[in-house]
């Protein structure tokens, strides 16, 4: 009995922390970017130590990339353009606004699923995607008549990641035969080479060669955020990827729903931040659609 309990629990406990590092890692981010750690290098050098860190034991499961290479790549460039577009996103944006446009997620993961899956939509299907919408349009309603769009770069970001977020799910669904470890070191991959790949034109908008060379004037401090976020994103990794392959889809998308619970929570007491009004509405919607597209899975 224990030992039953024991092995439902931790992967429930994985989830749990996995949606914690995500609603809270805005803020080292955040803060890297004040102490003249810009986003991009910040981002590059985490995941290099996190795939450091995962080497000893990932590293025979390399092989397995040879047999679907371009899968892999596709895999490690969507999870890259997803995690770079996040991270620009919330250093510069407000984290709630920015979280729930990420998590319309479930409405585009139904638009990939019919691309990608050939998977046919039911009549939930379409009320969630209309939910999810919906939400998005309450929550970017202007009194004055504008169209209801993101209303800066970073809630444009925080869209697009979303975009990226549900194209790497239903990618990595399509691409079944590559290991669970393999899939998680083209994350890690992804997530350096999709800000190297970026450097060059960050450059040139800041004018400054140096923007990418960042760690000559880079405090003893700031190494040792980078290092924890390194080991926070290693970890969120690993215990998403264990997570997901023990639990539910149903269950699991209620469980990660609370980054949204922990990022409001961080948004406010770290930065003072608050959704007011219809900004809530918009919210309670797009949480509902996240929510109910976990149990499609369920249907005949």
């Amino acid at each position: 009995m224990n030992k039953h309990l024991h092995s439902v629990r931790l992967p429930i406990i994985g989830l749990l922390v996995s949606a914690l590092c995500w609603g809270v890692v805005w803020y080292p981010y955040r803060w890297l970017d004040m102490q003249g750690v810009s986003a991009l290098p910040a981002s590059m050098l985490t995941y290099v130590l996190a795939l450091l860190l995962g080497l000893p034991w990932y590293r025979r499961h390399w092989r397995s990339i040879f047999s679907q290479t371009n899968a892999w790549l596709i895999l490690a460039l969507g999870a890259g353009f997803t995690n770079t577009a996040y991270v620009l996103a919330v250093i510069h944006g407000e984290i709630m606004r920015v979280a729930l446009l990420f998590y319309l997620a479930p409405l585009w993961t139904m638009v990939f699923a019919r691309l990608l899956l050939r998977e046919k939509l039911s009549w939930m299907g379409y009320w969630i995607m209309a939910l999810a919408f919906f939400g998005a349009v309450v929550m970017l309603w202007h009194p004055d008549g504008r169209w209801p769009l993101p209303a800066n770069g970073s809630e444009w970001l925080g869209l697009v990641a979303g975009v990226g977020f549900a194209f790497t799910n239903v990618w990595a669904r399509k691409t079944e035969a590559l290991p669970l470890q393999t899939k998680a070191l083209a994350i890690w991959v992804g997530c350096i080479l999709m800000p190297l790949l970026m450097m060059p034109v960050a450059m040139a908008m800041s004018g400054s060669f140096w923007y990418g060379l960042f760690w000559q004037g880079v405090s003893g401090m700031s190494w040792l955020v980078l290092l924890a976020v390194a080991l926070a994103m290693f970890s969120a990794t690993l215990l998403l990827q264990y997570g997901l392959a023990r639990v539910a889809a149903s269950r699991a998308i209620v469980i990660l729903l609370s980054e949204l619970v922990v990022s409001a929570l961080s948004s406010w007491w770290l930065a003072d931040e608050l959704l007011v009004g219809k900004e809530w509405v918009g919210a309670v919607m797009i949480m509902a659609a996240s929510f109910f597209s976990g149990h499609l899975d369920q249907e005949d």
